[in-house]
């Protein structure tokens, strides 16, 4: 039932059937590609938030590292009552700074001062600092405080362009300051440009620790020990813990803005996929953002199955097509066949008919030529030309395989050995006019039987003898056929009992197959004999038509 079906379908939908088994395996390859590129973004997404949180841990053990030996400092120059170059530089030697304090600029000393002690300070600092030392920028007002970069190691280019600089002038880092000192523990700054940078405008930030003298209510603030930190550098030392970390990876101050941006590293082509994670360092949060580096296109399993897939509804397509074309195919030639078994069983029931007709048309020249005759010679003369005429009609008929045949042709076929004589005039004018088989064979035994009326008795008998013949459409489905003779000998008007055979064959065999009287006038100038012979339309011979034009 199901496979009869399916083949009705592919018969009536020759297009759509294979169209719509495209469409079906085009979609089921999508869901496919679908589910597959849902699963890869879900297994990325778990990638980029374990790869976060690997580089958020990194981050903060760099940042960890940082405050604890800024703890360690402070703790040692809490006991000191000065914190000269000497023991400042003692104590980083003895720190012995390995590769878990990379990415920093170095660890300073900046002492707070009373504006007033400025003056004081740089005359202390004349021996211990190399060059000049001055400290900016200088305070507008004498109040308040100034904490100017006191000793920066390692001693290189980059620390020797801080030295002097005064931190409290500047909001941020004043800032990070004052909430060191309320909270006794290590603060990172927010977004800054270190003083090393000269010109440069390289984001960075600085982490400090307090250093008090004294306990309790009775303690002052002496100074900062602090870390100056290059954001650049210190992410990129914090991504060597994670070599196989994401590529595009975003470090914000506190919120994820463009202007808190401190470090970007990756193609910078957003993708959209992206996670991010909280960071601490030295008690500030940062922002941590790991994006996917994966373009929008397909995994190369989707690339797979999409074309694979496309493959295969294309070829199931093809497949399906050709399937539909050889079913249509197939129906065509059983429909082929059993036209042609009906047109065999018609022309089976036509040639029959044909048949019968004939043989009842030569029954009837038997009976009447038989009637009219006293001798045998006689009796098979008149037998054989008749017969001759109906077997030339038939050879017409032969040639166009029972169609219709020219009314020209039938007259041209029986009067052909009197046209050829120069000493007659066959003449014949006229439309072309198709007849069906039944009416040829009865116009062709009358033009024979004219012809040969004609031939013994009339025009067609003697030297200078004219036969016309002229046809035209009275109806659309009737012609009317003239005979007409001139030169012969003279015909005298007779009785019906004067009359030749061919006349009474004519009138009642041809008469009656017409289905129309015969209008024969013996006219002294020659004998005239009208018929009107139908024009019909032929049904089994359209049957064969078809079959040709195929």
């Amino acid at each position: 039932m199901h496979r009869r079906r399916l083949r009705r379908w592919l018969i009536e939908y020759p297009r759509a059937v294979p169209l719509a088994i495209f469409l079906l395996v085009a979609a089921v390859t999508a869901l496919s590609v679908f589910a597959i590129e849902r699963g890869e973004n879900r297994r990325e997404s778990a990638q980029l938030r374990e790869a976060a949180q690997a580089i958020a841990s990194a981050i903060e053990r760099r940042g960890n590292a940082g405050s604890a030996y800024l703890r360690a400092g402070a703790a040692l120059f809490a006991t000191r009552e000065e914190v000269p170059q000497s023991v400042f530089r003692e104590f980083v030697n003895e720190l012995r700074l390995d590769s878990d304090y990379r990415g920093a600029e170095g660890i300073g000393w900046a002492r707070v001062l009373n504006p007033l002690e400025i003056a004081a300070f740089e005359e202390s600092m004349a021996d211990q600092a190399p060059g000049a030392y001055r400290v900016y920028p200088r305070p507008l007002f004498t109040g308040g405080r100034v904490a100017p970069v006191t000793f920066l190691l390692p001693d290189t280019e980059r620390s020797r362009r801080a030295l002097g600089y005064d931190m409290y002038s500047e909001q941020v880092r004043r800032a990070a300051m004052e909430e060191a000192e309320r909270a006794v523990r290590p603060i990172a700054s927010g977004k800054v440009v270190l003083v090393q940078e000269g010109t440069g405008e390289a984001p960075g930030f600085l982490i400090y620790m307090p250093v008090f003298e004294g306990f309790g209510e009775n303690r002052t603030l002496r100074g900062f020990v602090y870390s100056p930190f290059n954001a650049q550098d210190f992410v990129e030392s914090a991504l060597e813990l994670e070599p196989d970390s994401a590529r595009n990876i975003r470090l914000y101050d506190e919120e994820p803005l463009e202007q808190r941006l401190l470090f970007e590293m990756g193609p910078g082509t957003s993708t959209g996929r992206s996670v991010t994670e909280l960071v601490t360092v030295a008690n500030r949060s940062m922002v941590l953002e790991v994006e996917s580096a994966r373009t929008e296109s397909l995994t190369s399993l989707s690339m797979v199955t999409l074309i694979f897939g496309l493959l295969v509804a294309s070829l199931l397509m093809v497949l399906a097509r050709l399937l539909t074309q050889q079913m249509i195919e197939d129906r065509l030639s059983l429909q082929w066949l059993q036209e042609q078994n009906s047109i065999r069983d018609s022309l089976t029931r036509e040639l029959n008919h044909r048949v019968k007709n004939s043989l009842a048309n030569v029954l009837s020249i038997i009976s009447l030529t038989r009637r009219r005759t006293e001798r045998v010679e006689e009796f098979a003369d008149g037998l054989e030309g008749r017969v001759r005429a109906l077997s030339a009609t038939h050879d017409l008929l032969t040639k166009s395989e029972w169609g219709t045949t020219p009314l020209r042709d039938i007259l041209e076929t029986e009067l052909a050995p009197y046209a050829g004589d120069s000493g007659h005039v066959v003449e014949m004018a006229g439309p072309p006019v198709e007849l069906a088989p039944n009416d040829a064979l009865s116009f062709g035994l009358a033009v024979h039987e004219l012809a040969t009326n004609a031939a013994k008795y009339g025009a067609l008998s003697v030297r200078d003898g004219v036969v016309s013949v002229s046809w035209g459409r009275v109806e659309e489905d009737k012609v009317r056929v003239v005979w007409q003779e001139a030169g012969g000998p003279s015909v005298e008007t007779c009785g019906k009992s004067s009359r030749g055979f061919g006349m009474d064959l004519i009138e009642k065999i041809v008469a009656h197959e017409f289905d129309h009287p015969v209008d024969i006038d013996f006219a002294p100038g020659g004998v005239r004999c009208v018929l009107i012979v139908p024009i019909r339309r032929p049904s089994d011979f359209a049957i064969r038509m078809r079959y040709k034009k195929r």
